[in-house]
């Protein structure tokens, strides 16, 4: 079969990141979340662009998880990164984050996840894969703002690579 000289997979990633974004955008529009929306975004800390203290980066050395919901200030969104203000046990702290460095995102009101492999620094920067799929996380307990977690969620995965020419 031929080589991929589109490279869908790099093209599927950024457009399911500019879900993320437009979400974003538009919170950062209003203020707020609308109804019960709020969102886990779990990021590579060590990843190019990521900017976070060095409370929290040592603290997460590889990535963490953020949950914005009801306490999030100066939100900020351009094309390839946002910064937001949250709280980290009454601490204020801005963080930066590049949409690049993002393995996952998750709205628990809706059951949507995006979720990509981005792979950590000591990983091999072999070729990328994005999965898209419902999750049923009725049974996860609900966390607070600003919650941190390195916890992996269960689900049934879809990858690119199904859809992918074989060489």
């Amino acid at each position: 079969m031929g080589h991929d000289h589109i490279r869908y997979d790099i093209l599927a990633q950024d457009a399911l990141r500019s879900v993320i974004r437009k979400v974003l955008t538009e919170v950062a529009a209003t203020g707020r979340l609308p109804g019960d929306h709020h969102f886990f975004i779990t990021f590579l800390t060590g990843a190019p662009g990521v900017r976070i203290s060095q409370h929290l980066k040592a603290k997460y050395a590889e990535q963490m998880t953020i949950v914005i919901q009801h306490q999030f200030w100066e939100l900020k969104v351009t094309d390839s990164l946002f910064e937001i203000g949250l709280s980290f046990s009454d601490t204020p702290e801005k963080l930066v984050i590049p949409f690049n460095a993002i393995r996952g995102f998750y709205d628990p009101s809706v059951n949507f996840e995006l979720e990509f492999d981005v792979p950590l620094a000591e990983e091999d920067e072999g070729e990328a894969e994005i999965t898209a799929y419902p999750l049923d996380m009725a049974s996860k307990a609900e966390e607070s703002d600003a919650t941190v977690s390195d916890e992996k969620k269960e689900g049934s995965v879809v990858s690119l690579d199904a859809f992918r020419k074989k060489q």
